[in-house]
């Protein structure tokens, strides 16, 4: 009897981490690329060229690089990938960007994966000076103005979902501010057996 062999592809797995400034996405991301085989693309990583060539904030260059690098990784073999941003979630913009990004995807048989990260202020305030955030993150080098954008951004944007809020399948929401990035990466790994 004659065996065929057939190649078989994983679906490709997208994980958005969502959550407030500074309140951890980047570096649980690290620590989760670490003990799988997802990819990280955390948000700064077309924000801070874009500003180095610039020397400004152009969000329409920001936009279309990460455009480029989102068709390219769904077609590509990857195991997954995570994409950390912060979200309003009282702006519709925010929402619809998850939406946008996901019909990226969709062709290609992906499965979608969401974690919350949440921590009260005044943790967050002391993350925003962390030796690895301002390593990659430049733009977050001055501790003043990025504490003042933060505390701005408190006031004028909702970044915390509300209890029941998210409709999506595969959503887990994690208080993180008395976890590490290596136990809250863990606990992720496990519950979305990635």
């Amino acid at each position: 009897m004659l065996f065929l062999a057939m190649s078989y592809k994983r679906n490709m797995k997208l994980l958005f981490v969502i959550g407030d400034a500074a309140v951890g996405k980047m570096t649980v991301g690290q620590e989760l690329m670490k003990i799988t085989d997802l990819r990280l693309f955390h948000n700064h990583m077309t924000i801070e060229p874009v500003l180095e060539i610039f020397g400004y904030f152009n969000e329409n260059a920001i936009r279309k690089t990460r455009e480029i690098i989102f068709e390219e990784f769904a077609k590509s073999n990857n195991y997954g990938m995570i994409f950390t941003c912060m979200m309003a979630f009282d702006s519709q913009s925010d929402w619809d960007y998850i939406e946008h990004v996901k019909n990226i995807f969709k062709p290609y048989d992906t499965e979608f994966y969401y974690v919350e990260l949440v921590a009260a202020q005044h943790i967050r305030l002391q993350r925003n000076a962390t030796e690895n955030r301002l390593k990659n993150k430049p733009s977050k080098r001055n501790i003043e103005l990025s504490n003042l954008r933060l505390i701005n951004d408190d006031k004028n944007f909702r970044c915390e979902s509300y209890d029941g809020e998210i409709p999506f399948e595969n959503y887990i929401k994690i208080d993180n501010s008395a976890l590490s990035p290596q136990t809250v990466a863990k606990m992720i790994k496990k519950h979305f057996k990635l």
